[in-house]
């Protein structure tokens, strides 16, 4: 299977490499970023191109990975090519690619890519969605040889399960840099709170989030909670996420 990587990015490095892992030809690499296209390419043993003119349009896949808001400008350039165009977006509607010819689809792997830290591709979910049976069907084939958790949604549940990977990932991350600042103010370490956010996501591995919720908002203690929010006077911006969340469990749980 040749494929055209179209990004340079977390994901498109991630999924280049994985896709070579398993037997694919990266024929080409596309980026704006002609240094960062050079990297991968090397990576993957393909070419580098800057040029749209220098596409390849004879591959059987164009993945595109690159930032929501590029993905129709680069989907332009592909009405035309003889594979399928699929995108890996989990915001952004498989609409966008209706401009393609033979085939379009979306292939979103459900995870947090950084090119520095490697990744079991097979323990990713991977939700796809394609614009015909056909294509669905090739589109299978690539997912299910990169991971076995394979799930077909629509583009309104993917993007109410992006939504929901916002909440339990990007806000918990930031929760934890707000409480790491929190911390320094008091010279204390973050590695004293990294078992405890361990075994908090270990223990939704086997029961629900509801399941395992513990802290003074969920006993109601309204004590420890204005203990807290006094500990917060100089921070009010602290205080109103502190109350927003009390709240928010408060309301869920009693």
């Amino acid at each position: 299977m040749n494929i055209v990587c179209i990004g340079s990015g977390n994901v498109a490095t991630h999924l280049a490499i994985a896709l070579k892992a398993i037997g694919a030809d990266i024929v080409q690499v596309w980026s704006h970023d002609s240094k960062n296209a050079e990297i991968l390419a090397a990576l993957t043993k393909a070419e580098p191109i800057g040029n749209w003119d220098d596409l390849d349009r004879t591959a059987d896949c164009y993945l595109i990975a690159v930032k929501d808001d590029a993905i129709a400008s680069v989907a332009a350039h592909l009405t035309d090519v003889k594979g399928v165009v699929v995108h890996t977006s989990g915001a952004t509607p498989m609409s966008v690619l209706s401009g393609v010819k033979n085939g379009s689809g979306v292939i979103y792997p459900l995870q947090t890519f950084s090119k520095s830290k490697a990744v079991d591709m097979t323990a990713i979910p991977l939700c796809i969605e394609a614009d015909r049976e056909s294509t669905l069907e090739k589109i299978k084939v690539i997912a299910q040889l990169l991971s076995p958790n394979v799930s077909v949604i629509t583009s309104v549940q993917r993007s109410i399960l992006h939504l929901a990977a916002v909440f339990a990932c990007n806000f918990s991350n930031h929760l934890y840099q707000l409480s790491n600042e929190l911390l320094e103010q008091y010279n204390l370490n973050f590695d004293l709170l990294k078992p405890l956010i361990l075994e908090t996501a270990e223990k939704v591995q086997s029961a629900t989030p509801a399941e395992a919720q513990t802290g003074p908002a969920r006993r109601n203690d309204q004590e420890t909670i204005k203990k807290h929010l006094d500990l917060l006077n100089g921070s009010p911006e602290l205080q109103k996420i502190y109350e927003t969340l009390s709240n928010s469990i408060k309301k869920t749980y009693l």
